[in-house]
């Protein structure tokens, strides 16, 4: 299916009926990263998987920037007219995901993965590989990752979804990243979890599926 929104054509994925949960995939992937976790999810929920400007089947712009991907996911969402709806982004939909809270009140619970808050807060080996990407190929993706994002502790002080941050103990972002952004969001969770990298539990995976349920039935237990 596809959303015009902001400008851009969205191509997206529904699966079942349910409280919405919106799911963004990282850098150079797209919405089929989430086959096994949205299947599993849809039992319960109405799960919608999107691909990105620049990515998968949606709209490929001159140029990319996380604020305009945050734009897009918040348009989207007025679009469809979803409300109380869960954001769960990867890498950069996790990133995404940090910038598009703050600006709507139709997410109210959000749960990103392996995100960052600045170019610097990866680990200095991928830092490097990212540069050398960068002249290599001139792909904007990279770009994006070179000069981006910018997010602020206020930024981050002012999401009051719901928020539970998560990333592998072996991730690409550092620990000491992943616990700064779960102490900048008022009242976040956060799990590091043992063994897994940035996309292990994630990519084609039902481990993501379960932590995502397990968050939203701890709060309908309460």
């Amino acid at each position: 299916m596809i959303a015009e929104v902001n400008g851009v054509s969205l191509f997206y994925e529904k699966r079942g009926e349910g409280r919405p949960i919106v799911m963004v995939h990282g850098n150079g992937e797209d919405h089929t990263i989430f086959d096994k976790a949205a299947v599993s999810l849809s039992a319960r929920y109405a799960v919608y998987c999107l691909d990105s400007r620049c990515h998968g089947r949606s709209t490929d712009t001159p140029e990319l920037h996380y604020a305009d991907m945050a734009a897009d996911v918040v348009a989207f969402l007025e679009a469809l007219d979803l409300r109380d709806a869960v954001f769960y982004g990867f890498s950069d939909g996790g990133i995404i995901g940090l910038m598009a809270a703050p600006q709507t009140e139709r997410i109210t619970t959000l749960i990103v993965s392996g995100a960052n808050t600045s170019p610097k807060a990866v680990k200095g080996w991928l830092r490097a590989l990212i540069a050398v990407l960068r002249v290599v190929t001139r792909d904007k993706k990279i770009k994006l990752m070179l000069n981006e994002p910018q997010i602020t502790d206020a930024e981050l002080s002012s999401i009051r979804a719901r928020t539970l941050v998560l990333a592998g103990s072996a991730d690409l972002i550092p620990e000491w990243e992943t616990r700064h952004i779960a102490a900048a969001i008022p009242g976040a969770e956060m799990k590091i979890l043992p063994g897994e990298g940035h996309g292990s539990y994630i990519v084609h995976s039902l481990k993501i599926a379960e932590l995502i349920r397990a968050f939203l039935r701890g709060k309908e237990q309460r």
